[in-house]
């Protein structure tokens, strides 16, 4: 099951991407104007995150992280494991696979490169986030590392496409503003911003190839 799916997503990636159209629908209004506007500065930071994909218990799952409160633009939020590039790494899908194992525990070397999605400009913490898919043969052992993370969050990815786990609702910023969203609530959680992005485009790729 998971063996089909990855080819028809290898195959699927290697095609133009969705990109913008597919992150515009989970984007807030904000966003929305300004998203086809918004250039990437020169001094952008560099960062990968990773959408595992493991089987358990005859379903296909992916793996998303509770960040601990800190103070960040990003504190407390629910995310997929990653982080910043750092120069040891030979690539970008390195510094997300690498990023996933110090903040979960799986183990890189079990982890097979699907291919990439539509990279990702975030203002706020002025990164552009490059998302990759990967997947395992078999449902890892999770060893959070607990500076980093709250809590593991393991999904099925037929859930993630949902659309009843959608809504919109005020957030507050980490600057005191506020702002209405579009979110995923995932296992009682409020997914929104980049990651809810990078997530409406995982899930058009999904209905494209009909899993």
């Amino acid at each position: 099951m998971l063996e089909q799916l990855s080819q028809k997503l290898k195959y699927r990636l290697s095609l133009p991407l969705p990109g913008n159209a597919a992150h515009l629908k989970l984007a807030h209004a904000e966003r929305r104007k300004n998203l086809l506007h918004y250039k990437t500065p020169d001094d952008a930071r560099k960062g990968a995150v990773l959408i595992l994909l493991f089987p358990d218990d005859h379903k296909i799952k992916t793996v998303m992280i509770l960040r601990q409160e800190y103070d960040g633009v990003h504190s407390g939020q629910v995310a997929f494991p990653g982080g910043k590039w750092e120069v040891s790494d030979k690539d970008l899908s390195e510094t997300a696979i690498r990023e996933a194992h110090e903040e979960t525990g799986i183990l890189k070397e079990d982890v097979h490169l699907i291919g990439q999605l539509t990279s990702l400009y975030i203002p706020p913490s002025n990164f552009l986030v490059h998302p990759f898919i990967g997947a395992m043969d078999s449902k890892p052992d999770f060893f959070p590392n607990s500076k980093e993370v709250q809590k593991i969050i393991e999904v099925n990815i037929e859930n993630l496409s949902d659309e009843s786990i959608i809504g919109e609702k005020e957030i507050k910023l980490s600057n005191g503003l506020k702002i209405i969203t579009p979110y995923y609530n995932i296992e009682g959680h409020t997914v929104w911003g980049a990651t809810a992005m990078i997530i409406s485009e995982f899930n058009t790729l999904l209905k494209e190839i009909e899993h």
